[in-house]
C-alpha cells in the first residue's frame, strides 16, 4: 500500500506530517510523492486563511479525479476549526481534526472497506499533549521537534486557538529521549517548534528556557534553534540564561505583526511597538550584538491608515531584521477582525506588501554585506556539486559553501563572502 501527503502551513504542520508518514511506514505503507499514484492521499490542512481551505479542497478533488479508487483524507486545522464545513467536503473519504491523530490508520482502514468516516474530536480543557515522535526527517539535515501545542491568546485576526485548543506541553523526558535518538542517528541541529512556543511549560510547571538548558546537555546535539517566539513571554531571566547556552543559535524569530502600536491594539496583541523594541535591545545586549532577528508582519489590517503603515515600515527598518515575512491581512470567518469596519481593498494590501517587503529585503542585503569577511559555523545541507553545499549560519544567513571533501550534515566554520541577493558565498576555513 502506498500513501501520499500534501502539507499546507507552518513548521508544526510539516512536523506532524512527518510523524504521520512515519506512523504509516511502521504499519507497512510506503511513501509516494504528491504527484505519484497511491492508495491513500492525505492532506494536512492549514486554516489561517480561507485560501488555505480552498487549496485543501482543490487538492482532494484532483486526487479523486485522477485516482477515483484511492482513499482521500482531510486532516489538520481546517476540519478542527470548521468541522461542519469540512465534513461537507465529499471528496474526502476520511475527515479528521488535530486531536487523536493516531486514529488515522484505523479510519483509513474503515474507508478502504467502503465506509466514509468523519471523526473530528473536539479539544477539551486539560487534554494532554499527543505524542507523535519522529526518528528521521527525509530530505533534511536538521531535525524538527514539536514540543508544544495550542494557544491561550485571542488575537483579533487569528483562528488558530479554535483549531489547536489550549496550551499543552510535551514532557521534557519525552523530548530528551527523542533528542538522544536523533543524535544517535547523526542529526547535529534540532529546531523546537510549537503553536505558541514560549508558552511551553505553562501547564506543567516548567519553561522553555529550562528545556533549552537540559537539551543542550544531550551529547551529539551541537545546535539548537527555536521557532516563532512571542516577545512579551521572554523575561529578563530567560534572555540571560539563553545567552549563556552556547548551543542555542542566536537567531530569534520574534513575532511582530505590526510596527505600529495603534494597529497592534486593534489586533489585540499584548505588547506595544516600544515594548517589542525593548526586548530586541535586551537580546542584542545579552549577545553583544552577535545575534539576528526574523519576523512576520501583516499589512492592510482593518483600519490601518497610510500613516500607520508608514510607521510600521519605519519600525521594521529600524529593527534591522535579517528576514521579514510580509503577509496581506486575510479576512477570516470566525474571528473578530472579520467584522471590523474599514476593511482595506485587496489591491491596496498588495501594494503595501510590495513596499514593506522591498524595504525589508534592502535591510537584509545590507546586513549580509556587513557580515562579509566574518567567520561563522554553517550546517551543510543540500549538495549542489562535489564541493558546493547550501546551508545556514548560526545567525540564519543562507549561504553556498565551497567545502571540498565535506558531507551534508556536517557543521563547518566558514568565512562569509559576497551576497548575491539570495545567498552569501562562503568557504570552509581551518581554525
Amino acid at each position: 500500500m502506498r500513501v501520499s501527503f500534501y502539507t499546507l502551513g507552518c513548521k508544526v504542520n510539516q512536523n506532524e506530517t512527518g510523524a504521520l508518514a512515519q506512523l504509516f511506514r511502521q504499519n507497512g505503507y510506503t511513501l509516494a510523492e504528491p504527484d505519484e499514484e497511491a492508495d491513500v492521499f492525505v492532506v494536512n490542512s492549514c486554516t489561517v486563511t480561507a485560501g488555505g481551505d480552498k487549496k485543501s479542497r482543490q487538492w482532494l478533488r484532483r486526487a479523486k479525479r485522477q485516482y477515483p479508487g484511492a482513499v482521500t483524507v482531510l486532516t489538520g486545522c481546517y476540519p478542527q476549526a470548521f468541522p461542519e464545513e469540512a465534513a461537507a467536503v465529499m471528496e474526502a473519504d476520511v475527515v479528521m481534526g488535530n486531536a487523536n491523530r493516531h486514529a488515522i490508520l484505523r479510519n483509513v482502514a474503515r474507508a478502504l472497506e467502503g465506509e466514509r468516516v468523519v471523526d473530528i474530536a473536539a479539544h477539551e480543557k486539560g487534554e494532554a499533549f499527543e505524542e507523535l515522535p519522529m526518528e528521521r526527517f527525509e530530505g533534511h539535515t536538521r531535525a524538527f521537534i514539536k514540543v508544544q501545542d495550542g494557544c491561550n491568546r485571542q488575537c483579533a485576526y487569528c483562528v488558530i486557538p479554535r483549531a489547536r485548543g489550549r496550551v499543552r506541553s510535551r514532557s521534557e523526558a519525552s523530548i530528551l529521549k527523542e533528542l538522544e535518538a536523533l543524535a544517535a542517528a547523526g542529526y547535529k541541529e534540532v529546531v523546537f517548534s510549537g503553536i505558541n512556543l514560549p508558552s511551553y511549560g505553562q501547564d506543567t510547571g516548567t519553561n522553555l528556557t529550562e528545556l533549552i538548558e537540559h537539551s543542550a546537555q544531550v551529547e551529539g546535539i551541537e545546535r539548537i534553534r527555536l521557532g516563532s517566539l512571542e516577545p512579551d513571554l521572554l523575561s529578563d531571566d530567560d534572555i540571560t540564561r539563553m545567552a549563556r547556552t552556547e548551543k542555542l543559535c542566536p537567531q530569534f524569530h520574534l513575532s511582530l505583526q505590526s510596527g505600529c502600536t495603534s494597529t497592534l491594539r486593534r489586533m489585540r496583541r499584548v505588547y506595544t511597538a516600544e515594548e517589542y523594541a525593548a526586548v530586541v535591545k535586551k537580546l542584542r545586549q545579552a549577545y553583544d550584538g552577535a545575534c539576528s532577528f526574523t519576523t512576520d508582519v501583516i499589512v492592510g489590517f482593518p483600519g490601518e491608515t497610510e500613516e500607520e503603515f508608514a510607521e510600521s515600515v519605519r519600525f521594521v527598518q529600524e529593527m534591522k531584521f535579517l528576514k521579514v515575512h510580509v503577509f496581506p491581512y486575510s479576512r477570516r470567518e470566525g474571528t473578530p477582525a472579520a467584522t471590523f469596519p474599514d476593511q482595506i481593498p485587496e489591491e491596496e494590501k498588495a501594494r503595501r506588501v510590495h513596499v514593506l517587503q522591498t524595504a525589508a529585503d534592502e535591510v537584509r542585503g545590507q546586513l549580509a554585506k556587513e557580515w562579509s569577511g566574518s567567520v561563522d559555523t554553517v550546517l551543510l545541507e543540500k549538495p549542489l556539486s562535489a564541493n558546493l553545499f547550501t546551508g545556514y549560519t548560526r545567525l540564519y544567513l543562507p549561504v553556498v559553501v565551497n567545502a571540498s571533501g565535506a558531507e551534508a550534515g556536517q557543521i563547518l566554520s566558514c568565512r562569509l563572502g559576497e551576497w548575491d541577493g539570495e545567498r552569501c558565498r562562503a568557504a570552509a576555513v581551518q581554525l
